[in-house]
């Protein structure tokens, strides 16, 4: 069996790199704009394989495909 990776929504924002602030990702985890997420107690926790997929469709051959996307 494989335990699974969780991270923290400051990971999750180290993870991008100096796109996304934390303060992004809280407004994507209130809005619905982000990856899904976990909470228990206190904690709120992004499972990686999640963050993956909303990654994944996040992916895009072009500009013309994310002008879209809401952010």
């Amino acid at each position: 069996m494989t335990d699974k990776v969780f991270l923290d929504p400051h990971q999750l924002a180290e993870r991008w790199g100096a796109g996304p602030r934390i303060a992004r990702v809280a407004n994507w985890k209130v809005s619905g704009k982000g990856p899904r997420f976990t909470k228990i107690g206190g904690s709120v926790l992004y499972d990686i394989e999640e963050v993956e997929a909303w990654e994944k469709r996040r992916t895009a051959q072009s500009t013309a495909e994310y002008e879209t996307w809401e952010d």
